[in-house]
């Protein structure tokens, strides 16, 4: 994989990681931050597909128009829809004044975060727990 893609991936990683370290905080629950990372942690694999594909990443956050986009190379990843629409809720609704995310809305980001991830890697030809960061940690 070339370099962009890496970094697409280790940047997926961070958020990935992030959401689940703070789903596990009970006396101070974050569950806005752990939606809004569980989003991030999918648009930044969709980005890595789309690096991978040669295209320009614009600086949107919209999973769905992401997908569409990795779709054209990656038709499977179409059904992920649904998940998409769902998970680019969390990058706004929670990040404002006004909607708060429950501990289910948090439960239900890392569900879709890590069925996504998984489907991602598949696409991106990446077993999940051989992310670029893990490889160099291990060596």
């Amino acid at each position: 994989m070339n370099h962009p893609v890496n970094e697409w991936i280790e940047k997926a990683e961070e958020d990935y990681h992030a959401a689940l370290t703070l789903r596990r905080l009970r006396r101070h629950p974050t569950h806005n931050a752990v939606c809004f990372h569980a989003q991030q942690c999918v648009e930044k694999y969709l980005k890595a597909i789309l690096e991978r594909q040669g295209a320009v990443i614009r600086k949107i956050h919209t999973l769905q128009v992401l997908l569409e986009q990795c779709a054209e190379s990656h038709p499977l990843l179409i059904a992920m829809r649904p998940n998409m629409v769902k998970l680019s809720e969390y990058a706004v609704e929670f990040r404002y004044p006004g909607e708060s995310a429950t501990a289910a809305d948090a439960a239900e980001a890392i569900r879709l975060m890590k069925t996504s991830r998984l489907a991602l890697c598949v696409a991106l030809n990446i077993a999940p727990d051989a992310t670029p960061a893990r490889a160099r940690k291990q060596r």
